[in-house]
């Protein structure tokens, strides 16, 4: 089976990705020509600079399925939640955008943090959400400054929530500290998944790059793992072990 990406920018003009329906066709194609069969579109919704109407999603969506046709690779949505007001009123309200495959909904979602503060009692509330029966994936852990210096949060946090590494990162694209956070978690079986999170055409040779990586240090069962098994787990709402 391919590759899929649970993280990409691939809708076009709704956020910091795509800005043009040629673009995002290109930004598919490249990630097909790596080896992704399944691509998760996850435009940002974040108070202050991106939240993109349900409407305004499911149109970009449609326009670029169809332009797409049934030859290329199969694009799935979803959301980049940003943990902010938003994003805890829509938890109180099981109301968080999710994965979704044409008509199939997941229990899955994407969330992400600010860069610099883990936010207070943050496994705490983890653990309501993972209780009230959703799965919340956190986007390119190795990101997070709290938790670069000292890796041992990343054990607990891997017990609770799906760790989704970003590919770029393992290839160096973000610099040492991110590289080294970002390898450590698929060096010691902490990442459940690793995704591309695709913001433009110029991206997809670090993605490439982050994938040689993980098939030189690990092999290619650990590519498999967090390529296919492990993204396939996750949007069924399973916690890939």
């Amino acid at each position: 089976m391919g590759f899929v990406d649970l993280h990409s920018h691939v809708l076009p003009a709704l956020d910091d990705g795509s800005k043009r329906l040629d673009e995002s066709l290109e930004m598919i194609g490249l990630l097909e020509r790596i080896g992704f069969e399944v691509v998760h579109a996850t435009p940002h919704q974040r108070v202050g600079f991106f939240v993109p109407t349900r409407e305004a999603i499911d149109s970009a969506h449609a326009e670029v399925a169809r332009a797409l046709g049934e030859a290329g690779a199969r694009l799935g949505l979803g959301a980049e939640n940003m943990w902010d007001e938003l994003f805890l009123q829509r938890c109180q309200d099981r109301a968080v955008p999710g994965y979704r495959r044409e008509t199939v909904q997941s229990n899955a979602f994407l969330f992400e943090l600010p860069v610099a503060l883990v936010p207070p009692r943050l496994e705490e509330q983890l653990f309501a959400v993972r209780r009230n029966g959703f799965l919340p994936v956190m986007a390119h852990p190795e990101r997070y400054v709290p938790l670069q210096g000292d890796f041992a949060p990343y054990e607990s946090l891997a017990q609770r929530v799906a760790l989704l590494v970003d590919l770029a990162a393992l290839d160096g694209a973000f610099g040492s500290k991110q590289a080294k956070a970002s390898r450590f978690l698929v060096e010691n079986g902490l990442a459940h998944g690793a995704a591309s999170d695709l913001h433009s055409p110029s991206d997809a040779r670090a993605v490439a790059g982050g994938i040689a990586w993980i098939r030189k240090r690990m092999g290619q069962s650990a590519v498999d793992r967090l390529l296919s098994d492990g993204p396939r787990q996750i949007l069924n709402g399973e916690l890939p072990v």
